[in-house]
């Protein structure tokens, strides 16, 4: 039988092409020119990354709720992970928020922020009944050319002529004139600032920071939804974070234990509110009437401990009082405190530790009971 002869590989080396500056030159096209666009783009995105996380806080808080003041409130979208870094943008209810770019963060102390672009009112308030009447009564004054009625009358018997002919207004104070809840109102859209942060990380990622600042109306800004959206070459789709301030409603208070004896240690918590809040509020704690345990006016935080509670607190009412920038709210809760079988009545002291003969009598028996272990 024949067999055929094994395969042979053979190995055969072509010179490389020299190109010189004669002959005649061309673009490829075709198939060809769309596979070297494909490898290009490929080799592009090789260096993006994706954002890895994307959060919306606010800046400065907890912070009260300003009634008779304007002030300005700043949200900040955090976005990390991105390389190169990303385009970060807001929005207010769904639409885009036209903000005046700025390169330096505001003053805290500079007041209601102002546009430089054409002027824009941010707000102004509408004058209340009793300024409006003394406008008015002032202003008859001055059309029939008499003295204001609240002017003190001359000491002279003859009336100086100048007061005649020139009659004066009076000034009167705004802490004086209202002391209701302003009426604020926006003569236009407000006035949003945008500015933007970048820190570079060890992995070549960068964080970018975006901060919204406006003149927060508490009455408009209320329930508004803003959301951040973020985009990225890496990224199919925009990512988006939302938040919705809202003004802190019913706060629950939760008391343990709940059936407080003479000497206990009893905590006061808010464990929650009827509805979801943002920012995080701040928590003031008063004693209606009266001073806490401790001796001071008020407390701030979340939870309020009165350490041996006495006798005498039994009926006390505790006030605590719940506050963002966008509202404040305030809820009452009563302190029952039960006569404790171990601390004889009138024996507690005024921090509800016991005290005279009895407390004597408990010591000498707790050291005597020691010196018998002892022994």
């Amino acid at each position: 039988m024949l067999f055929p002869p094994p395969a042979t590989l053979v190995l055969c080396l072509l010179p490389l092409p020299q190109i010189t500056a004669q002959g005649r030159f061309f673009r490829p096209g075709g198939s060809l020119h769309a596979w070297f666009h494909r490898v290009s783009d490929a080799l592009s995105t090789v260096d993006h990354a994706p954002p890895t996380s994307i959060e919306v806080v606010a800046a400065d808080t907890p912070a009260p709720f300003s009634r008779y003041q304007a002030r300005n409130f700043t949200l900040v979208c955090i976005v990390s992970g991105g390389k190169p870094a990303p385009t970060v943008y807001f929005k207010r209810d769904g639409e885009p928020i036209d903000a005046v770019p700025l390169s330096e963060p505001p003053a805290a102390s500079s007041g209601p922020l102002q546009d430089s672009r054409p002027f824009r009112s941010l707000l102004h308030r509408d004058l209340d009944d009793t300024k409006m009447q003394r406008s008015l009564s002032l202003l008859d004054a001055e059309n029939r050319g008499g003295r204001p009625s609240t002017e003190r009358p001359s000491r002279s018997l003859t009336p100086d002529p100048s007061s005649v002919i020139q009659p004066t207004t009076e000034n009167i104070p705004e802490t004086v004139v209202s002391r209701e809840f302003p009426h604020w109102v926006h003569g236009s859209e407000p006035v949003y600032f945008l500015r933007h942060s970048h820190s570079p990380g060890g992995d070549g990622t960068v964080e970018v920071r975006a901060l919204l600042t406006w003149t927060l109306n508490p009455q408009t800004d209320n329930e508004a939804l803003f959301s951040c959206e973020v985009k990225h070459p890496a990224l199919s789709m925009p990512m988006q974070a939302e938040v919705t301030l809202v003004a802190p409603k019913g706060p629950k208070i939760m008391m343990t234990p709940s059936r407080a004896r003479v000497g206990d240690t009893v905590r006061i918590l808010v464990h929650g509110f009827q509805n979801e809040v943002f920012p995080e509020p701040m928590f003031t704690w008063t004693r209606v009437g009266s001073r806490l345990l401790d001796g001071s006016a008020e407390f701030d935080g979340k939870e309020l401990v009165l350490e041996r509670v006495p006798a005498e607190l039994n009926g006390s009412m505790y006030r605590c009082m719940a506050q963002n920038p966008l509202g404040s709210t305030d809820t009452h809760t009563r302190l029952i405190v039960f006569e404790n079988p171990n601390i004889p009545r009138g024996t507690e002291d005024s921090n509800g530790s016991a005290s005279g003969p009895a407390g004597v009598r408990l010591t000498l028996v707790l050291a005597l009971t020691v010196v018998l272990e002892l022994t």
